[in-house]
């Protein structure tokens, strides 16, 4: 049977191999993804309020895909306990959705970095737009080499974006180096349940890292070890697979109702080999979560 072997970098250029993949850079593949996708997810997935490029957490008072997506903002910074006058590192912030937002309903100061710059740029029209240019700053810049000083900010944010480290722990020294004394890391993300799949699961599997550009997936256990070998302490994992399952079949069914112009689109040749990749991963993970082959978690470390 397939066995998914961690710290392996699992991607393939089959389907993008005109993206100037690179094995050693993986921001490379990872910016291309997006940039090529961006009105894919501003047409399907987020608004100009929650600028959200990820699964949302859904509770019984929310009713609305967006505010699904808000609300998972909130449950973070209540988990990293975030504080008005912390400093915070958003590891990964695609268009300053949670950067935005943290500066807005908390007023503490972001840096957001991501390997794209196209995603720079949308996010400091994004943060004008808002008000709050003052309060967030946006750079492109890898998060496992990042060029700030050591202990230069009181949280580290990671939402849905340390899948992108081939060795997580790479992620993991470099937080830890950034954050001041009792400093906090919170992420959230993906995680794999086994490392043995059937064909038919490998398949969904795969389809997953390539549609969105990621290495591979790390087991909850793996993650936390990794951290704890980093230095970090106080480990927190909140299980949150039951509060992300509506976001993932939410995203399947929108890929149900366009397959269509998907089809008609990719066969006149205007959809970019990456958009179809992104289409085929919007089924793919509804597989891999509804079989229970994924769960999702939200992690909550602290630096002594």
């Amino acid at each position: 049977m397939p066995y998914l072997e961690p710290n392996r970098d699992y991607r393939n250029d089959s389907l993008r191999h005109d993206a100037e993949f690179s094995e050693q850079e993986i921001h490379v593949d990872t910016a291309k993804h997006y940039d090529d996708c961006y009105w894919d997810y501003r047409t399907a997935w987020f608004d100009n309020e929650n600028l959200a490029l990820h699964y949302g957490y859904w509770e019984d008072h929310i009713k609305t895909h967006s505010q699904a997506l808000l609300n998972k903002n909130r449950i973070m910074a209540e988990i990293a306990g975030i504080q008005p006058g912390d400093r915070v590192l958003d590891a990964g912030c695609g268009i300053g959705g949670s950067s935005i937002w943290l500066a807005k309903n908390i007023g503490c100061q972001v840096i957001g970095i991501t390997v794209s710059a196209q995603q720079v740029e949308h996010a400091k029209r994004n943060a004008q737009r808002h008000g709050v240019s003052d309060k967030v700053d946006f750079q492109a810049a890898n998060f496992c080499t990042t060029p700030f000083a050591d202990e230069s900010f009181d949280v580290v944010w990671a939402i849905e974006s340390s899948c992108y480290a081939t060795d997580k722990r790479d992620f993991f020294r470099e937080a830890f180096r950034l954050l001041r004394k009792g400093g906090t890391l919170v992420a959230c993300d993906g995680y794999a349940t086994r490392r043995e799949f059937n064909e038919e699961e490998w398949q969904a599997v795969m389809d997953c890292l390539n549609g969105w550009a990621v290495p591979n997936l790390a087991t909850v256990e793996e993650f936390r070890q990794g951290l704890e070998e980093c230095g970090f302490t106080e480990v927190q994992i909140t299980e949150a697979t039951r509060e992300s399952l509506p976001s993932s079949r939410r995203m399947y069914l929108t890929a149900l109702w366009t397959y269509p112009m998907q089809l008609i689109m990719q066969w006149l040749g205007l959809r970019k080999k990456a958009q179809t990749a992104n289409f085929k991963v919007a089924l793919a993970q509804w597989k891999v979560f509804n079989e229970g082959m994924v769960r999702y978690c939200l992690f909550r470390a602290k630096k002594a």
